[in-house]
């Protein structure tokens, strides 16, 4: 059989990116392809951040292309053009410009961005937001949640998505849908069993490329879960979006409460309002016996908010509910919305949404297509 630029491209095409279940062609990795005789020329597009994606991806290439009957001598190029390509999905794209400079522009169509975060991993941040981003959808709110957690997305296995997104006729990623949440996650697109080892540039791409290209739609608020920490993509958000302001997760543990200064002193310096601090795993019940156990000590949450000066948002208590709902892709306050667990939750929220309505309104602030005035027209309701 001849060798042909389509027979070239249907192997490549068989090629997965370096630790993502998605191919070089549908990812634009493929530059071109030039045919002399025999002779085959491929250019490809690794990204940039990771040395090592490179060679993987030229190994991986050429082997594909070399098991195609009468072909001749292989040649691939290497030209990174920017930017990681499992997230550039439409191809061909330049270097994103300004980066860490204020867009906004980027995110147009959501009203208020609302960062979770916490100063270690371990206190449950990630099923805080979840379950946050779930309940402001039943409070009526049009609302997002993107799992900005590059090297341990949790969004997949919490919300029961196991898929890959599709784009939209403009070549943006169209977001999941579901308990009335938008839904997106690098986990979405990396092979559950890789591990993504990215520095500190690639993850500020990525995180970039997951507001820019992502068909969000109009929102009147985005929850974004954030890494634990005070790391790249904490101030790659800060630089790149107008928080309307940060909640910190912590464990009434001393040790949870240390890193928890450290992430509010963080969004302080940045400029990010703290709305507050949630204590999660604050107390356990006994199902059996109704006894209390206070298994991280208790309290150590409202009183490092007392001390900070930040608001103290409310006690979640550990229950084993929760994980079970969290395993299952079913998030407490959609599983079990009358278990305390889920209560608290959703008080959390009608005390944010409240918080980012009085702020939002304070500041005078507007947002195309009148979106701030129909998220008050939501959010209004009759004040004690």
């Amino acid at each position: 059989m001849a060798v042909s630029e389509q027979r070239i491209r249907e192997a490549l095409a068989g090629v997965a990116f370096p630790g993502f279940t998605r191919d070089l062609v549908s990812l634009g990795v493929v530059l071109s392809v030039t045919l002399e005789g025999e002779s085959v020329r491929v250019e490809l597009d690794p990204g940039v951040g990771e040395p090592a994606v490179g060679p993987a991806l030229e190994r991986a290439a050429r082997a594909a292309l070399e098991a195609l009957a009468g072909i001749g001598p292989v040649a691939i190029a290497l030209r990174p053009r920017g930017g990681s390509p499992a997230l550039r999905l439409a191809g061909g794209k330049p270097p994103l410009a300004g980066a860490g400079a204020l867009d906004p522009g980027l995110i147009p169509e959501v009203a208020c961005t609302l960062a979770v975060a916490s100063g270690k991993g371990g206190v449950g941040k990630s099923t805080v937001a979840v379950n946050l981003a779930v309940a402001f959808s039943r409070l009526g709110l049009r609302t997002g949640l993107l799992d900005a957690d590059i090297y341990g997305p949790s969004v997949p296995i919490m919300t029961g998505i196991h898929e890959q997104p599709r784009l939209t006729a403009e070549r943006r990623l169209e977001p999941f849908e579901r308990f009335g949440v938008r839904l997106m996650s690098l986990g979405f697109l990396v092979d559950p069993a890789s591990a993504v080892i990215w520095r500190g540039p690639m993850v500020m791409k990525a995180i970039d490329q997951l507001l820019r290209e992502v068909a969000w739609g109009a929102l009147d608020v985005l929850v974004v879960d954030l890494p634990p920490g005070t790391g790249d993509a904490q101030l790659t958000l800060a630089q790149r979006v107008r928080l309307a302001g940060a909640v910190i997760v912590t464990t009434p543990q001393d040790v949870a409460l240390a890193d928890a200064r450290k992430g509010v002193a963080m969004f302080n310096k940045v400029g990010v309002p703290v709305l507050g601090i949630v204590e999660n795993m604050s107390y356990f019940v006994c199902p059996a016996c109704a006894a209390r156990a206070e298994i991280f000590g208790h309290g150590g949450g409202r009183e490092e908010a007392r001390r900070l000066g930040v608001p103290f948002l409310g006690e979640v208590p550990l229950d084993t509910a929760v994980r079970a709902g969290g395993d299952a892709g079913e998030p407490i306050v959609d599983r079990a919305p009358d278990s305390p667990p889920a209560r608290a939750l959703r008080d959390i929220a009608e005390r944010l949404r409240d918080e980012l309505l009085d702020r939002a309104a304070e500041s005078g602030d507007r947002r195309p297509e009148g979106l701030l005035d129909r998220l008050r027209d939501r959010w209004r309701r009759p004040r004690a």
